[in-house]
């Protein structure tokens, strides 16, 4: 299974102590290039420049290819470096969570899922994280949108 990521999922999984959900649930994960700059920016998040600065051997970096679709320009340049990276590897998944990214990923056919989607997945698939039953719907004090959970 070819799997993709941006930045943002994979700093709030570090962020809440979950990032080994992604190998466990999908064993590789692909960040392009831009992405890894990202997380060792000025501004980035400490726990984030740490996390990338020794990078788990689940996670690959890959060269973005060339970033000319205008589709694509009112994204910032991780979320389009992630969708060209995943079309042109034939990713099954793309994991992205800023709004407009998923909504052109999908115009491009991609499939997506987000930081929720991948706490449910992990639930659903009874891996172990900390939910039990469901922490969402306790932390929240709401329900959560099946749309959101994905």
């Amino acid at each position: 299974m070819i799997v993709v990521c941006d930045t943002s999922p994979i700093l709030y999984l570090i962020l809440i102590h979950q990032i080994e959900l992604l190998p466990r649930l999908y064993n590789r994960i692909i960040i392009p290039d831009i992405v890894a700059e990202e997380m060792q920016a000025i501004g980035a998040p400490s726990p984030l420049k740490t996390w990338i600065a020794a990078p788990p051997p689940w996670l690959q970096i890959q060269q973005t290819p060339p970033m000319n679709q205008p589709d694509l320009k009112r994204l910032h340049r991780g979320e389009q470096a992630a969708i060209l990276l995943a079309l042109s590897m034939g990713a099954n998944l793309l994991i992205v969570d800023d709004l407009a990214a998923r909504q052109a990923a999908q115009k491009q056919g991609l499939q997506i899922i987000g930081l929720l989607g991948i706490l449910k997945e992990s639930r659903d698939c009874q891996k172990p994280s900390f939910f039990y039953p469901n922490p969402l719907q306790v932390k929240l004090r709401n329900p959560v949108s099946c749309t959101l959970l994905q």
